[in-house]
């Protein structure tokens, strides 16, 4: 799981911004003005009958910094991202 939902910069950092693109999920900001610290991406790869899936799940950053919950108070109501 993406770490970055319970992080206090996800609604402006560059890095989740780039995870939601790859996910083709909508931004939290067009414009995101956070640059994280050394943030580390898994890519999980899972061929299917006719596509290849791809999930990518921040697991780590120095610029991390906890606060529960984030992401579901700027989405109230919507499923949080696994």
């Amino acid at each position: 799981m993406c770490i970055c939902v319970n992080c206090h910069y996800v609604d402006r950092c560059m890095t989740y911004h780039a995870v939601e693109h790859q996910h083709q999920q909508p931004h939290l900001t067009e414009n995101p003005t956070f640059e994280p610290v050394e943030p580390s991406i898994n890519v999980n790869i899972r061929p299917k009958e006719d596509y290849i899936e791809m999930e990518w799940d921040v697991v780590g950053c120095l610029s991390f910094k906890a606060e529960m919950g984030k992401w579901s108070k700027l989405r109230p109501g919507e499923l949080v991202p696994t």
